[in-house]
């Protein structure tokens, strides 16, 4: 699996941390930026980068940070076929891909610090989608609504 990860600058430190603990782990990382610190750049460039990953087929989940990690999910939602979720506990991260096939996780870095990202992230990444009736019916219903 292949892993599409990017953060603005304020989540550029945990963003970096978490590469080198996905790469260490054995894991396929595509780093889409930033690279160095800018504090003029800007969250939706690497909520579209993430997501264009995604939906081109070059990463099967993305990781984003920002701040807050609120406008990265926002604007990553702006996709069709994107699930983008903030999470700060372990259950949501692994329940939202078990019950809502969520394809991106996102976290603030001004709210959490790496040791929980970490835990997030394996949470996330070692859940599947359940493929349950009932979350099938609601997953269709949600994409249903997407314009």
């Amino acid at each position: 699996m292949t892993i599409a990860i990017a953060a603005d600058h304020a989540g550029l430190p945990l963003k970096q941390e978490l590469v080198a603990r996905l790469q260490s782990a054995g894991r396929t990382v595509a780093d889409l930026g930033a690279h160095q610190l800018d504090p003029n750049d800007d969250y939706p460039d690497f909520a579209v980068a993430v997501a264009k990953a995604i939906l081109e087929g070059r990463a099967e989940r993305g990781i984003l940070v920002c701040g807050s990690g609120v406008g990265v999910t926002i604007a990553a939602n702006k996709f069709r076929g994107i699930r983008a979720c903030l999470c700060h506990d372990t259950y949501s991260a692994h329940q939202g891909v078990e019950h809502d096939n969520m394809n991106v996780l996102v976290m603030g870095s001004r709210v959490i610090g790496p040791a929980l990202a970490w835990d997030l992230v394996n949470a996330f990444l070692n859940a599947e989608f359940s493929g349950e009736d009932r979350h099938v019916r609601r997953l269709a219903k949600v994409q249903a609504l997407e314009t």
